[in-house]
């Protein structure tokens, strides 16, 4: 069993708050995957990112795994998430988009 390492970390008041998303965008080259984190709400002109996080893929495939492991934790504790399929997707590649059409 690997051993647990404690991380301290410095946490600023102004990223403690967080940033609401329910839409991400990633892309990646041979070198990073970019996520773009982005917020779709009623009576705005379209998605707008919050926030970007650039990773190498090594670190992605981390946060993959890390995902998949708390997810099993958060459904052991409180249930299956379900997915509802009548909603868009909240993943898309950036290829889904088109970068020179900025009108809503």
């Amino acid at each position: 069993m690997a051993e647990e390492k404690k991380v301290s970390i410095n946490l600023a008041p102004e990223i403690a708050q967080g940033v609401y998303s329910n839409l991400a965008i990633i892309s990646h080259s041979r070198s990073e995957f970019t996520l773009d984190f982005a917020a779709n709400l009623p009576g705005l002109p379209g998605p707008k990112v919050g926030s970007r996080v650039i990773m190498s893929p090594e670190h992605a495939k981390r946060l993959l795994n890390a995902l998949a492991e708390n997810i099993g934790k958060y459904e052991s504790q409180f249930g299956r998430i379900e997915i509802v399929q009548e909603q868009p997707r909240g993943t898309f590649n950036i290829a889904d988009f088109n970068p020179g059409n900025t009108k809503s």
